[in-house]
Protein backbone atom coordinates (compact mmCIF):
# COMPACT_ATOMS: atom_id res chain seq x y z
CA UNK A 1 0.00 0.00 0.00
CA UNK A 2 1.62 3.27 -1.00
CA UNK A 3 1.29 6.57 1.17
CA UNK A 4 0.49 9.83 -0.10
CA UNK A 5 1.92 12.92 1.05
CA UNK A 6 0.51 16.46 1.59
CA UNK A 7 2.09 19.38 -0.13
CA UNK A 8 3.48 20.64 3.33
CA UNK A 9 5.53 16.61 3.32
CA UNK A 10 6.48 16.58 0.32
CA UNK A 11 8.26 20.59 0.64
CA UNK A 12 9.69 19.37 3.74
CA UNK A 13 11.66 15.90 1.83
CA UNK A 14 12.26 18.23 -1.27
CA UNK A 15 14.14 20.56 1.05
CA UNK A 16 11.71 23.52 -0.16
CA UNK A 17 9.42 25.86 2.20
CA UNK A 18 5.99 26.59 1.15
CA UNK A 19 5.86 29.95 1.24
CA UNK A 20 2.56 31.99 3.38
CA UNK A 21 0.65 34.51 1.90
CA UNK A 22 -1.34 37.03 4.18
CA UNK A 23 -4.31 38.86 3.19
CA UNK A 24 -5.25 42.32 4.68
CA UNK A 25 -8.69 43.37 3.85
CA UNK A 26 -11.74 44.64 5.46
CA UNK A 27 -14.91 42.59 6.75
CA UNK A 28 -18.49 43.33 6.35
CA UNK A 29 -18.71 45.21 10.07
CA UNK A 30 -15.73 47.77 9.15
CA UNK A 31 -12.95 45.84 10.46
CA UNK A 32 -9.84 44.94 8.85
CA UNK A 33 -8.46 41.56 8.76
CA UNK A 34 -5.36 39.36 8.33
CA UNK A 35 -6.12 36.05 6.88
CA UNK A 36 -4.54 33.37 5.05
CA UNK A 37 -4.79 32.97 1.30
CA UNK A 38 -7.83 30.90 1.08
CA UNK A 39 -8.77 30.97 4.68
CA UNK A 40 -12.23 31.39 6.38
CA UNK A 41 -11.22 32.63 9.22
CA UNK A 42 -9.79 35.98 10.36
CA UNK A 43 -6.05 35.62 12.06
CA UNK A 44 -7.02 38.57 13.86
CA UNK A 45 -8.98 42.37 13.70
CA UNK A 46 -7.79 45.69 13.45
CA UNK A 47 -9.95 48.61 13.76
CA UNK A 48 -6.89 50.49 11.08
CA UNK A 49 -5.59 48.80 8.11
CA UNK A 50 -2.24 50.26 9.21
CA UNK A 51 -2.20 48.35 12.26
CA UNK A 52 -3.14 45.37 9.72
CA UNK A 53 -0.60 45.72 7.93
CA UNK A 54 2.30 46.41 10.16
CA UNK A 55 0.83 42.66 12.03
CA UNK A 56 0.68 41.14 8.53
CA UNK A 57 4.34 42.09 7.74
CA UNK A 58 5.16 40.17 11.27
CA UNK A 59 3.72 37.36 10.05
CA UNK A 60 5.00 37.60 7.30
CA UNK A 61 8.97 38.02 8.15
CA UNK A 62 8.84 35.14 10.53
CA UNK A 63 6.94 32.67 8.51
CA UNK A 64 9.12 34.10 5.00
CA UNK A 65 5.88 34.52 3.42
CA UNK A 66 4.29 37.40 1.90
CA UNK A 67 1.20 39.60 2.11
CA UNK A 68 -1.13 41.12 -0.38
CA UNK A 69 -3.48 44.56 0.58
CA UNK A 70 -6.72 44.82 -0.15
CA UNK A 71 -8.24 48.47 -0.67
CA UNK A 72 -11.82 49.01 1.23
CA UNK A 73 -13.90 47.98 -2.23
CA UNK A 74 -11.64 44.70 -1.95
CA UNK A 75 -9.81 45.24 -5.07
CA UNK A 76 -6.07 44.41 -4.61
CA UNK A 77 -3.57 47.44 -3.37
CA UNK A 78 -0.27 46.26 -3.34
CA UNK A 79 0.39 42.25 -3.88
CA UNK A 80 3.37 40.62 -2.42
CA UNK A 81 4.72 43.33 0.08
Amino acid sequence: MTEKKTKTQKSAASGDKETRNYHVSTRADGKWQVKFAGGEKAIKLFDTQAEAIAYAKKLAQNQEGSISIHKKDGKMRKQKY
